[in-house]
């Protein structure tokens, strides 16, 4: 059970993060920098291969204990990656105001925090 909210999370992150591109998120994290509009989609978007390969492959390793530490990691990112949209909502670069943008990040954080439960439960029981 706790591995249908850990995808149903993990796909609502995955579609926030297509939001985010329509969204200009990368004017959120490379704000600093001052990259242009085209410099900065093709960066934002090409990041994301990795790190796609990461939840895909470190997701699915065949060692348990890898996969399971990845999968709680990715749900507790779940949960701070919802607090840090709530904390730069009042930013000027925010555009995340729609129903279905919010829906994508805090769905993924309520999936989050039940696989968590899910989780933390099964240990409790286990010998």
């Amino acid at each position: 059970m706790k591995t249908l909210f850990y995808y149903l999370g993990v796909s609502a992150l995955f579609t926030h993060e297509l939001d985010a591109v329509l969204n200009q998120e990368w004017k959120l994290l490379f704000h600093f920098f001052e990259l242009s509009q085209d410099v900065g989609d093709v960066l934002f978007v090409a990041l994301h291969f990795p790190l796609f390969f990461l939840f895909f492959y470190l997701g699915h390793h065949k060692k348990s204990m890898i996969q399971t530490r990845f999968r709680v990691g990715v749900c507790i990112f779940l949960v701070v990656h919802s607090v840090l949209h709530l904390a730069l909502s009042g930013h000027s670069h925010y555009f995340f105001s729609g129903l279905l943008s919010n829906l994508y990040i805090f769905s993924a954080a309520v999936f989050g925090l039940i696989f968590l439960m899910l989780n933390w439960k099964q240990q409790k029981t286990v010998p």
